[in-house]
């Protein structure tokens, strides 16, 4: 594969992710404490619907960047036979991590977006708990893929 191609993917497949796993940590960790300190339900509720709402559709393009860039880079390198162990592994993991963003965007957030179009907000509140815990997952899942892709270079 042409160096220029494979560096420009791979400055893609590294931007995707890192604001896939740093906006999950800023939701996680920032966004949603910073709205249950400060908001009653019936602000706090609709917010983050909205603040959800922009924040799947960019992870949406984010990740069919990843997907792309990925295994374009992994057929321009030869395929699965020759790959690094990390490569697998990193694979499996965004297998998984695919898996549960598709419970968030397909399940989760249309219930939620549901209920706070009916002003429900218990209905409301449940579903975002379960996005809570996803997002949780899935932001565990993607510091541990970037551990394997840096420290399982040396391996």
């Amino acid at each position: 594969m042409n160096p220029t191609l494979y560096t420009t993917l791979l400055f893609l497949h590294v931007a995707s992710a890192a604001f896939w796993v740093g906006g999950m940590a800023t939701m996680h960790f920032a966004v949603r404490p910073a709205a249950v300190a400060t908001l009653e339900p019936p602000q706090r509720l609709p917010f983050m619907a909205a603040t959800l709402a922009r924040f799947l559709r960019a992870v949406d393009v984010a990740l069919a960047v990843l997907w792309v860039s990925g295994l374009v880079m992994l057929m321009g390198s030869g395929g699965f036979k020759g790959a690094h162990w990390r490569v697998h592994a990193m694979l499996t993991l965004a297998l998984v991590m695919t898996g549960v963003y598709g419970l968030v965007r397909g399940r989760a957030f249309p219930a939620m977006r549901r209920a706070v179009a009916a002003q429900q907000w218990p209905a409301a509140a449940a579903p975002l708990g379960t996005i809570r815990q996803l997002v949780a997952l899935n932001l565990a899942l993607g510091t541990l893929v970037f551990a394997v892709a840096l420290i399982g270079r040396a391996a």
